[in-house]
């Protein structure tokens, strides 16, 4: 990794941890011991957390018949993994809830994000995946990268925003002219220092070019096409006003076919709203 990128990620990692309630609930999940009330009972620790867990769970996100009133209840309907991944995407985004709009649209970028998790959520599906809000989680915190070079490097992210613009350009590319690296790198690095899974950390240092991908190659694929389709759908990606480039092949490495893009959009658009005002911030809602 580029010196610099380390140094900056050691910088973020000190500034930006998980609360301590994630990292609990993420090493009572690799204990075969735990149990759902266990995890329950760490959660409630943190009430705004457990508030928000429960609106997504109760939105048309899920569509559930009845509602959930606890989270000991939402780890039965929809799994121990499943919901600990949506306490480290909700947890997780809060981290970097202070971004200058003069910088970036912000509301755009959480637009973006959050449509990106829905579509990788979808396709997920299609593909007949085990862990459908992990796919949704990854896609949320694709372009986390960007966030720590916008807060930690506000500076040098202006003249990469500024570049990408000017010469019509990817904007990771014009980040690696700036920087001497782009914001998939610096994610992944930060998600590898938050000890999440690696799947994690090879989706969002791939998600532009998924053919580069290793063991999680259809993941990474998968988001990389989410990325594209929530581009295409509100002409941005994450607040830039570009839109992502698609990748040769990368229909291909999945085995779907552009046809479901008009469903899958269709089928994404329901339940933004409630999603968004369950996870993000800044949300009235929230």
């Amino acid at each position: 990794m580029n010196p610099a990128a380390k140094d900056l990620i050691n910088d973020t990692v000190e500034l930006a941890s998980l609360p301590s309630v994630v990292m609990r609930a993420m090493e009572l999940l690799n204990n075969p011991l735990t149990s759902a009330s266990d995890i329950g009972d760490v959660i409630a620790e943190d009430p705004a957390l457990t508030v928000r867990l429960l609106k997504i769970v109760n939105s048309s996100f899920y569509g559930f018949p009845s509602r959930v009133d606890t989270i000991s209840r939402a780890i039965t309907i929809i799994g121990t993994l499943e919901l600990t991944d949506l306490i480290l995407g909700s947890s997780a985004i809060r981290v970097f809830n202070r971004i200058p709009n003069q910088l970036i649209n912000m509301d755009k970028f959480w637009e973006h994000s959050l449509y990106t998790g829905i579509v990788a959520r979808i396709l997920a599906r299609y593909l007949r995946a085990p862990n459908t809000e992990r796919c949704f989680v990854m896609g949320l915190l694709h372009d986390i990268g960007s966030l720590v070079l916008y807060r930690q490097k506000p500076e040098h992210s202006r003249q990469s925003l500024q570049l990408a613009t000017d010469q019509s350009m990817p904007l990771h590319i014009a980040e690696r002219e700036v920087f001497g690296f782009d914001h998939c790198e610096v994610g992944a690095e930060l998600m590898s220092a938050w000890n999440l899974p690696e799947g994690f950390t090879e989706t969002a240092r791939h998600h532009h070019q998924p053919s580069a991908a290793e063991r999680y190659r259809l993941e990474t694929a998968s988001i990389h096409l989410a990325d594209v389709i929530s581009g295409m759908a509100h002409n941005n990606a994450s607040g830039t006003g570009q839109s992502p480039a698609l990748e040769p092949g990368s229909w291909e490495l999945t085995g779907l076919s552009v046809d479901i893009v008009e469903p899958v959009t269709s089928e994404a658009d329901a339940p933004v709203e409630e999603a968004r005002a369950a996870l993000l911030p800044n949300s009235k809602a929230a």
